[in-house]
């Protein structure tokens, strides 16, 4: 190693012992969970300084720095979303630090409508979340600073670019409800901090109704009926039918896997917010009046991959649901895309759904009869891969009294964002009437890549479950060159997939020579709501035997040994990781563990916490205290053992995970560990103006390069 750690910055082991359901829960390193107390601000200068050392002189940056440049500058494409005959879309070229959101127009010509770099070169703004209006005519977007993902809503003309609305605060994670005419919107902001109590400024959403010019405050209309506010923590989505007519309100008890649901009869003389679904029913259920006039539901509803139902909207009770597509015992129902067919094709004539599936993670497109729900045949993709958006034109888009010779008619055409291990983010465009699936648009910035091989393989979990692997390497067999430096990867919660997808760091770490694998751990999505639930909870540890088997597949296939073999998650996988370095330190060679979730005591203390408890489960609960200091990380910490080098990686503006965990973890690793430091350092890499989420691409770059280039050094991939 070209750097040499002697020690640590000196951190204060405070007596602090809490008897808890009978559990006595040591805390000795509470006040680094104040960021202004003074000793917290010495403390991290003096780790800032540490990790800037070590980190700055390891070998291989300039050709890591390179290479993650290049392959982060492939940029990215999103498909269109239709509005009378515009396209919107995101397209980031190489060289630009954010995607610019662009316009284009039934003639073919584009101008862009908002550029993040424009607005503020510092790289610091970030475009949120954007939504024209029906008719194409307007745009809602959301911006936020320095990484708070506190979301600034405004109103721009499409045709000028000029804003004409807001900004209006409070509006971080509000979907948008456009009404027919483009004067008025729903959409969902937070009561005002002065109106709750302390520590729930983040909570208390509303729905209201908004008028295009008016000001916020005093003037929207907020929507009210049985149950909807039960929650504080709910978090709402809005949809609402073509004809203006029918909204419909989801909404979510922080990350709870059900919803409740509510339908309202705009139309009516005496609109009434009436519920159809309540939390207590415990399932997920994604309701939208489609442009047949049924309601649809895309439910788990009996169906824990998912099934697509339909009812009447004036009867949405799910005692008069019908089933329109069975559940599939092999693959996750994920979305739906209504599609007019372009006439004289062997599907016939009548609407369709293009279904988004997975199966074990990897994607395929089905279509069916809107009606009967019957299969009508699939749609070609390039390959493994993940679908990552989908597109068919709107109904004002074919609307020939309002079309004219340069407008788009796009029936028959489905636009699907496609991205796989070695493509970054593109777009693809089926036409029904001939079966060809063809490039409609690539990432601007794609770079040519030498061959690599991606397999995805079973093994065996601790109880016997089956779990999926993906690896990509350099060679096709293990045996080809022997042991590698290997780099495992997973996420395993609040059911969210992670497919095959574009990734820098894993093609730069491959490109090396080392190996790169993803596992399908249990608590995500990718085998539908039972594979969620069963790395949930009490089942929490489920998912980290998934990892330690993984990493013993990989060892056991030849790919790797335990010394060149590291792990690397963040948020929640950021505990996966960390609960696998405390119970398998022998197991890994190197960590990077970044806005993690560490102190399962009090997680639900800071930020976002409380809402994920149905996830984890709560310390308030005997029962559940003892679910969480099972695996805790920050509470398995141990004097003498040799853990593995770790890098945590935390950033100030963080306002989902608080930075306190990786202060604590960090301190804790330092103090207990028997390692040489010289050899297995333990570092807290902190960066500021940034968050949890979207970043600029050279903040991107600089993050990613210390992370790789710590782990290749800790495995030999660079020397």
């Amino acid at each position: 190693m070209s750097s040499a750690i002697a020690g640590y910055p000196p951190a204060e082991r405070e007596d602090i012992v809490e008897r808890l359901h009978g559990h006595l829960v040591a805390d000795p390193y509470r006040w680094l969970e104040d960021a202004n107390d003074p000793r917290t601000k010495a403390w991290s200068a003096a780790q800032d300084e540490l990790a800037r050392t070590y980190l700055d002189t390891l070998p291989g940056r300039a050709r890591l720095r390179a290479r993650l440049t290049e392959l982060v500058g492939a940029g990215a494409v999103t498909v269109p979303v239709w509005r009378a005959g515009r396209a919107f879309f995101t397209r980031r070229e190489p060289g630009q630090e954010h995607a610019v959101l662009y316009v284009r127009e039934p003639s073919g010509a584009e101008r862009a409508l908002i550029d993040p770099g424009a607005l503020d070169p510092s790289g610091a703004t970030t475009l949120d979340s954007w939504s024209p209006s029906l008719e194409g005519a307007r745009l809602a977007s959301q911006l936020s600073v320095g990484g708070d993902e506190e979301s600034l809503l405004s109103v721009l003309d499409v045709a000028t670019g000029e804003r004409i609305d807001g900004p209006i605060d409070r509006c971080r994670y509000s979907p948008i409800a456009w009404l027919p005419g483009g004067d008025e919107l729903f959409y969902v902001r937070r009561l005002p901090p002065d109106l709750v109590p302390d520590g729930e400024e983040q909570f208390h959403r509303r729905v209201v109704r908004h008028r295009i010019g008016a000001t916020a405050d005093g003037t929207d209309v907020q929507l009210d009926g049985p149950g909807l506010y039960d929650e504080i923590t709910y978090y709402f989505d809005l949809n609402l039918s073509r004809d203006g007519r029918w909204l419909c309100i989801t909404a979510t008890a922080g990350t709870a896997p059900r919803d409740s649901f509510w339908i309202v009869d705009l139309q009516a003389a005496d609109p009434v917010v009436r519920p159809v679904l309540a939390q207590q029913d415990a399932v997920r259920c994604t309701p939208w009046v489609e442009r047949d006039g049924r309601l649809y539901l895309l439910t788990t509803d009996r169906a824990p991959r998912w099934r697509l139902c339909v009812a009447d909207p004036a009867t949405p009770g799910r005692a008069h649901w019908r089933e329109l597509i069975a559940e599939d015992a092999n693959s996750v129902l994920e979305d739906i895309r209504w599609l007019e067919p372009a006439g004289g094709t062997d599907v016939g004539t009548d609407p369709l759904l293009v279904t988004s599936r997975t199966r074990h993670a990897v994607a395929e497109l089905h279509l069916h009869a809107a009606g009967s729900g019957e299969h009508r045949g699939t749609v070609p993709l390039p390959g493994t891969g993940s679908v990552i958006g989908l597109s068919t034109v709107d109904e004002s888009s074919v609307d020939e009294s309002t079309m004219d010779e340069s407008s788009v008619d796009g029936r028959g055409l489905v636009w699907i964002g496609w991205t796989d291990f070695l493509t970054p983010p593109g777009v693809h465009r089926y036409d029904l009437a001939t079966g060809e699936l063809t490039v409609a648009e690539a990432a601007p910035g794609a770079v040519s890549l030498p061959q690599v091989h991606t397999a995805q393989v079973g093994y065996r979990s601790l109880d016997g479950q089956t779990v999926r692997m993906f690896v990509v390497s350099p060679v096709a067999e293990p045996a080809d060159g022997g042991p590698r430096p290997a780099l495992l990867t997973g996420y395993g919660g609040f059911s969210v997939s992670y497919p095959p997808y574009y990734s820098p760091m894993a093609l730069a770490w491959v490109l090396a020579g080392g190996v790169w694998a993803l596992a399908s751990l249990r608590g995500g999505a990718e085998e539908g709501e039972q594979w969620h639930r069963a790395g949930m909870r009490e089942h929490k540890q489920n998912t980290f035997d998934d990892l330690h088997t993984a990493a013993d597949k990989l060892v056991s296939d030849g790919w790797t040994t335990p010394d060149h073999l590291a792990i690397i998650g963040g948020s929640n996988g950021g505990l996966l990781v960390g609960a696998a370095l405390t119970q398998r330190p022998a197991a890994y060679r190197a960590v990077v563990c970044s806005a993690p979730l560490l102190d399962m005591v009090r997680y639900e203390r800071f930020l976002l916490g409380r809402t994920w408890n149905d996830e984890y489960g709560t310390a308030d609960d005997p029962t559940e205290l003892g679910w969480l200091l099972s695996y805790s990380p920050y509470h398995h910490v141990r004097s003498g053992v040799p853990y593995p080098s770790v890098l945590l990686t935390v950033f100030d503006s963080d306002t989902r995970v608080d930075p306190n965990h990786a202060r604590k973890m960090c301190a804790a690793l330092q103090h207990a560990t028997a390692a040489d430091p010289a050899t297995h350092p333990v570092l807290l890499r902190r960066e500021t103006d940034v968050g949890h989420g979207a970043r600029s691409v050279s903040r991107t770059v600089e993050l990613l390069l210390d992370e790789t280039a710590f782990l290749a050094a800790q495995t030999g991939l660079v020397r």
